[in-house]
């Protein structure tokens, strides 16, 4: 067990089982060469509202949503590379969230994921660049939907 798993059982957090693709892409890209571990656009599973958010779903549920999409990534990470602790740097999270034309609060929806990444590695490790944005809609009406960039050794 490695630093980053007692810091998963110090918060109480079980990874689930990293999802499998369901359409013709790689769950993950893994540059060994240069570190760049690339995870594709992961949605929530747990079969939470659908929808727009601030029209079907509420900001707190769509903030629920991207922190679990947040653990998806880890536990694709984890399957990529087979331990947390090789993760040096989260770069880059792109979050894309299903809203209405008037919605403005993207960047509160998708903190719920990089606050997560925050909390498990900590601000020097976790803290990631990103983009939230807004989309007219998501694949089976999701309600956030996340990619995400790593740098591992």
């Amino acid at each position: 067990m490695g630093r980053i798993d007692d810091r998963l059982r110090e918060l109480g957090i079980t990874l689930p089982e990293p999802v499998r693709p369901v359409a013709t892409y790689t769950r993950f890209v893994h540059d060994q060469e240069t570190g760049r571990l690339l995870i594709s656009g992961t949605g929530p599973v747990s079969g939470g509202p659908l929808g727009q958010v601030d029209s079907d779903v509420t900001v707190d549920e769509a903030i629920a949503a991207a922190r679990e999409c947040g653990l998806q990534i880890l536990a694709t990470v984890r399957d990529a590379v087979g331990d947390l602790d090789r993760v040096v740097r989260v770069v880059k999270v792109l979050g894309m969230v299903n809203s209405t034309a008037t919605f403005g609060q993207q960047p509160a929806v998708i903190n719920g994921c990089t606050d997560l990444f925050v909390e498990v590695f900590g601000p020097e490790v976790g803290l990631p660049t990103r983009s939230a944005v807004g989309m007219g809609g998501l694949p089976d009406r999701i309600p956030v939907e996340i990619e995400a960039e790593f740098k591992v050794r």
